[in-house]
């Protein structure tokens, strides 16, 4: 590779991570090439880009940048898994997919501008969708709201009870008249 093309690799490497909702970095000793077109078709399917780096181009792309914390992870055959769009997409999916794959490893991450390890890059594709959690907020706070709607309501249901009472009563003495 000559030092034309380093420059330019490195400054489009630099470009697409710096720019990147997320990116996650993989080692993918041991798979096949079957495995990783695999990969690389279930992460196109939600517009993730995954690329093989070198890791010394690599290494000068993230520095000077918020993102040098990810050279001590660039060790090893290194893959980057890069999603412009969604923040989690790439997590989920190479968490997912890497469960069948017991040499697959996840080796970091960069998710909306921070670096994160394995342990939460794999914490983070285990999450549920967006719509799921945002459900449960809705019902956590549906709950406190129902209950003071229920405390509220309590001294008019206990008033039509005691006038209820009051009607079956006079209902009562008139009918015995």
């Amino acid at each position: 590779m000559g030092r034309e093309n380093k420059a330019a690799s490195i400054a489009e490497l630099k470009e697409r991570l710096v720019g990147a909702q997320s990116a996650v970095l993989t080692d993918f000793r041991g798979l096949s090439v079957a495995d990783l077109t695999e990969l690389r078709t279930l992460l196109r399917k939600s517009t993730v880009e995954y690329r093989v780096v070198k890791n010394t181009l690599a290494r000068i792309a993230v520095r000077d940048t918020a993102l040098a914390d990810l050279g001590p992870y660039l060790e090893g055959p290194t893959g980057i898994a890069i999603s412009a769009k969604d923040s989690v997409a790439a997590s989920k999916i190479l968490t997912t997919w890497a469960k069948g794959k017991p040499t697959f490893a996840i080796k970091a991450g960069i998710v909306e501008g921070k670096v994160f390890g394995p342990a939460e890059i794999t914490a983070l594709g285990d999450l549920p969708p967006r719509e799921v959690l945002l459900a449960r907020v809705a019902s956590a706070f549906q709950g406190p709201i129902q209950q003071a709607v229920g405390v509220l309501a309590a001294p008019l249901r206990a008033m039509v009870t005691v006038l209820a009472q009051i009607g079956k009563q006079r209902e009562e003495k008139a009918g015995a008249a």
